[in-house]
C-alpha cells in the first residue's frame, strides 16, 4: 500500500495501533428514480453553488432513528438512513442512501442542535468511528446532538469495493511502490490500473459521484432533514476539506464549523505529496531527536534497512514484510506522539531479523485484520480522491520529482514520489478540478486549527485555508506540538474549540497554544 494522503482520526485517538476498527457493513446500491433508467454519465453533475432545487421527497424526509445493529455502539446511540441524489445535477432522479447514527444531547434545555462529524480518510466510516471517540467530545454532547455518517461511496452509504481481500493481500507484497526496474514500473502502473478498473466493474453506478462536492452537498439536505437552521459541524483531515467545500457553496448556512488537521486547498496533487514528503520526515526528526539521535545518522539508519528489505523481504510466518509495508508502518506511528515507543520496537526487532512488529503497524494502517480481511476505506478513499483531482501525473512526471523528493525525506520522498502517478492512473472517471475551492464570503467564522508537526496535513495547509476563507472568516489558531489533530491532545486546543461552539466565543486570528 502507497503512504495515503489523509488518514482518519484513528491514528490521533491511537486506536489504529491496536488493529483494525472498520467494517465492511453491506452496502445499499443506488435507488433507480424517474430519471435514472440511463448509464450513469462518466463524470459528475456540478450545478452551480445552490444548487437545483431539491425535490420535497428528499427535503420532507424525517429519518427513522432505530437502536443501530451490531456492537458497534452503545444504548444512547440511534441509527437511521436520509437519501440524497446520486447525480445533484438531477436531483429528481435516482437516489443513494446516506447511513447516519447520532447520541442525542443530554442537556435538551440548552441544546443548540447537531453536530456533525467527519473523521477524515477520505473514505472514514463515521457511524464506526464517532461511537468509538464519542468520549473526548464529551463536553460537547451535553448541548449537540453528535451525529455520525458515512459519506457517499463509503461502507454504509453504497461503499465503493474495487478488489477482494486476496486481491489487495497479493498487491501488498508483488508490487514494489518504489520501482528500480522497468518490469517493476510496468507492473506498479499495471496494478494502479487494475485498481481503477475493479472499482469500474465493481461500483461503476457510483464511482462518478464521489466527489467532495457532492458530499457538501449532501451535508446540506442532511441539515436540512435534521431540522437545524446551520450546520455546525466538526472536520477532521479529509473532513476539513470537506468543510470548506461547504463554506464556500453554502456560506450562508455555515454555523458553528471547526477544522482541525487541515487539507492546503491550494495544492494540487504534486503540490500535497511534497508538502507529506517534508511533513512526514519533519515528524521523523521530531522522533529521532527524542531517541537521542541526530535526524541525518537516523534517517540513514532507516534507510539501510529499508534498502535491505527491498533486497530481501523479510519472512514473518506465510507474509513478509517488504520494503513498502515498513515504510507503512514506520508512517503510521507519525500520526500521534505516544506511538512513538511502537516505533522504536518496531525498528529494533527488524534490524535484528524480526518483522513482525513493524508488518503489525502497516497492517493496521491498511485496515487488514488478523484473519487477512480489509475494510474497503482504501477503496472509498481512493474513488473520492480521484473523483475530486483532474490531475493525472505520468510515471514520466513522477520519475522527474524523483530527486527532489528523495532530497526532502530519503525514507518517505521515492514513495510519495511514485504515488502522484500510481494513485488515479488510468482512472476510469475524470477528476473534478485541479484544486478545490474553499472562499467563502458572507461565512460565519471557521476555526481552522493547525499543527506545527503535523506529518499527514502540515501546518502550511491550515494558513492556506484560513486565507481561502476569507477575512473573517477563517480564524487560524495554532497548536505548537507533534501528531495529526490538536483536539482531545492539546488542552488549549480543546477549550478553545469548546468555547467556540459551545458559547460562541471566537478567538483572535493567530491564537497559540502550547
Amino acid at each position: 500500500m502507497r503512504i495515503r494522503r489523509h488518514l482518519t482520526a484513528l491514528a490521533v485517538g491511537g486506536l489504529l495501533v491496536t488493529g483494525c476498527t472498520g467494517t465492511d457493513s453491506p452496502a445499499a446500491a443506488p435507488t433507480p428514480g424517474p430519471a435514472s433508467d440511463a448509464k450513469p454519465a462518466p463524470t459528475s453533475g456540478t450545478p452551480a453553488p445552490g444548487g437545483p432545487s431539491l425535490p420535497a421527497s428528499l427535503t420532507g424526509q424525517r429519518p427513522d432513528w432505530k437502536p443501530c445493529e451490531g456492537d458497534g455502539a452503545g444504548a444512547d446511540w440511534r441509527c437511521a438512513t436520509v437519501k440524497v441524489p446520486l447525480d445533484h445535477a438531477k436531483p429528481s432522479g435516482a437516489t443513494l442512501p446516506v447511513a447516519l447514527i447520532r447520541k442525542e444531547a443530554t442537556d435538551r434545555k440548552e441544546r443548540i442542535g447537531s453536530l456533525l462529524f467527519n473523521f477524515g480518510g477520505p473514505g472514514g466510516s463515521g457511524v464506526d468511528i464517532l461511537p468509538q471517540l464519542s468520549g473526548e467530545y464529551g463536553a460537547l454532547n451535553e448541548r449537540y446532538d453528535l451525529v455520525g455518517f458515512d459519506p457517499r461511496g463509503v461502507s454504509r452509504s453504497s461503499g465503493v469495493v474495487c478488489r477482494t481481500d486476496a486481491e489487495q493481500a497479493a498487491a501488498e507484497t508483488r508490487v514494489d511502490a518504489t520501482p528500480d526496474t522497468p518490469a517493476e514500473e510496468a507492473a506498479f502502473l499495471e496494478d494502479a490500473a487494475s485498481f481503477g478498473a475493479g472499482c469500474a466493474r465493481r461500483s461503476g453506478a457510483v464511482i462518478p459521484y464521489t466527489t467532495t462536492t457532492a458530499t457538501a452537498r449532501d451535508l446540506d439536505l442532511i441539515r436540512r432533514v435534521l431540522g437545524d437552521e446551520k450546520l455546525h459541524y466538526f472536520g477532521i483531515s479529509y473532513g476539513t476539506q470537506l468543510g470548506g467545500t461547504y463554506a464556500h457553496l453554502f456560506p450562508r448556512n455555515t454555523g458553528r464549523l471547526v477544522l482541525d488537521a487541515v487539507v492546503d486547498p491550494t495544492s494540487d496533487t504534486v503540490g500535497h505529496a511534497r508538502h507529506q514528503t517534508v511533513g512526514f520526515q519533519r515528524a521523523l526528526d521530531s522522533y529521532l531527536k527524542s531517541t537521542g539521535r541526530t535526524p541525518e545518522a537516523g534517517t540513514e539508519r532507516i534507510t539501510r534497512l529499508l534498502s535491505e528489505l527491498d533486497r530481501r523481504p523479510l519472512e514473518v510466518g506465510d507474509r513478509r514484510l517488504t520494503e513498502g509495508l515498513a515504510v507503512t508502518g514506520i508512517a503510521v506511528t507519525l500520526y500521534a506522539e505516544s506511538s512513538r515507543p511502537l516505533l522504536t520496537e518496531a525498528l529494533e526487532a527488524a534490524e535484528a531479523g524480526d518483522g513482525g512488529p513493524l508488518l503489525r503497524l502497516a497492517d493496521a494502517y491498511n485496515d487488514r485484520d488478523e484473519q487477512g480481511r480489509y475494510s474497503t476505506q482504501s477503496h472509498s478513499q481512493r474513488a473520492i480522491s480521484c473523483a475530486d483531482s483532474s490531475e493525472r501525473p505520468t510515471a514520466a512526471q513522477a520519475k522527474a520529482l524523483l530527486p527532489e523528493f528523495r532530497r526532502l525525506s530519503p525514507v518517505f520522498g521515492a514513495f510519495l514520489a511514485w504515488d502522484t502517478a500510481g494513485w488515479c492512473a488510468d482512472w476510469p472517471v475524470a477528476g473534478e478540478a485541479r484544486t478545490p475551492a474553499a472562499s467563502a464570503p458572507g461565512a460565519a467564522p471557521v476555526l481552522v486549527v493547525g499543527t506545527t508537526g503535523d506529518p499527514a496535513t502540515p501546518y502550511e495547509g491550515a494558513e492556506r485555508m484560513a486565507r481561502e476563507l476569507g477575512e473573517g472568516v477563517g480564524i487560524l489558531v495554532t497548536n505548537k506540538g507533534e501528531g495529526h489533530g490538536a483536539y482531545g491532545t492539546s488542552a488549549c486546543v480543546t477549550r478553545t474549540v469548546d468555547a467556540y461552539l459551545l458559547d460562541g466565543k471566537v478567538p483572535a486570528y493567530g491564537t497559540t497554544c502550547g
